[in-house]
């Protein structure tokens, strides 16, 4: 008979702490269960792994070690996230390497709509805009599924990432010498816009996302060759200084069977040529929509050292890949949370603010257990502390 656990909103210890993972709450119920192997008994279940993982994220924990002291010995984490007889090391390393990536990829991809729903979009008229875009890993050399070269072990990340909202949304796991551009395809639904580096250049990728009613707007390299089928006259101030229907590539090799637009623009003294099927924008649009791509890479860059993504718990693909979906749920609930407290965009400072709150609410609890418990009213909480 499965253990029942406790409601997420009753009894909290840290009010901020419940806000944060409320959305969850709205999910949970039409998640597909976690069942233990065999006739073996769960020592962790789903929502107790699924905070703790949050916890580990949100904390800049660097090991798993560290976690588990933590779940040990911190009185709001032993009593509100680990399980009620605790948990051991070799229990929770086989939870994180072996269960919870059906309900964590079902979680990801419910809750990614509910931060699009609430998390306003900025450029909504340039189209559903996404950053496509891929991240090493370093592994450790036991982890031989994560083939790289020269004998090095890494992972590779390739996301699909809102730029409208600034929310990833979509993902896959690979060994590092993966080939990114397959993913393109699988990162976009009908009617997006892919936004990528010269990396994913690929003109017969570009003629297989026009059958597929899928958009690109991808930097090319600058010796690509060109046939001109008709240029449009650009502005004299503007930036722009070539704007063409072409073909791309050389003729009965890699030529593109469909004819595609192509921008050339100059930014600081740089050069950049965008190659695109969107005609319903002008070039300077187009240009806009390849500088939003940099969105992405200062995600991963902010995603990697405030959250420690990247410190692993895990060593198999199975892990890693839990691992890397719980840093993504713990962005999509900050950036619910930020939205919602503060009309404000994911930052380093309101997640300091956040971590400092949940300390301090957990702190005042344990002093004092009559103290408001209902994290939907934050004042009652506060005042109570102040008196």
């Amino acid at each position: 008979m499965p253990r029942t656990v406790k409601p997420w909103n009753k009894q909290a210890k840290a009010p901020s702490f419940s806000a944060l993972v409320q959305p969850v709450h709205t999910i949970l119920p039409h998640m597909p269960p976690l069942e233990a192997r065999g006739n073996r008994p769960l020592h962790m279940e789903f929502e107790q792994q699924l905070k703790a993982l949050i916890l580990y994220h949100l904390e800049e924990y660097t090991s798993g070690t560290e976690l588990l002291q933590v779940l040990e010995e911190g009185g709001f984490a032993r009593e509100e996230i680990a399980p009620p007889n605790g948990i051991k090391k070799s229990s929770f390393f086989e939870a994180v390497n072996s269960r919870g990536l059906e309900q964590l990829t079902y979680l990801f991809q419910e809750l990614y709509p509910l931060a699009a729903a609430t998390v306003p979009a900025e450029y909504s008229a340039l189209g559903k805009l996404v950053g496509i875009d891929g991240s090493l890993i370093t592994a450790t050399l036991s982890m031989h599924w994560a083939d790289y070269r020269g004998g090095a072990r890494k992972a590779r990340v390739h996301l699909g990432f809102d730029l409208n909202r600034s929310l990833p949304r979509k993902l896959f796991l690979t060994h590092g010498k993966a080939d990114e551009r397959p993913f393109v395809s699988h990162l976009l639904a009908p009617g997006d816009t892919g936004v990528m580096d010269r990396l994913y250049q690929c003109h017969k990728a570009f003629d297989r996302l026009q059958n597929e009613g899928k958009h690109f707007v991808c930097r090319i390299k600058a010796n690509t060759q060109k046939t001109c089928i008709k240029s449009t006259a650009v502005k004299p101030d503007s930036i722009v200084f070539y704007d063409a229907l072409v073909l791309l590539g050389t003729p009965g090799i890699n030529q593109t069977k469909k004819e595609v637009r192509l921008i050339g623009y100059r930014v600081n003294g740089i050069a950049y040529w965008v190659a695109t099927d969107r005609f319903d924008l002008c070039a300077e649009e187009i240009a806009l929509i390849y500088k939003l791509r940099w969105d992405i890479e200062k995600f991963f860059a902010w995603w990697k050292r405030h959250l420690k993504v990247y410190h692993l718990i895990a060593r198999s693909h199975y892990g890693l890949m839990v691992q890397i979906l719980a840093g993504l749920i713990t962005y999509l609930l900050l950036a619910i949370y930020c939205h919602n407290q503060y009309k404000e965009k994911v930052s380093i400072k309101r997640v300091r603010e956040l971590r400092i709150r949940i300390e301090n609410e957990a702190r005042l609890l344990e002093e004092d257990p009559s103290a408001p418990q209902d994290f939907k009213d934050q004042n009652n909480f506060y005042a109570h502390a102040k008196t």
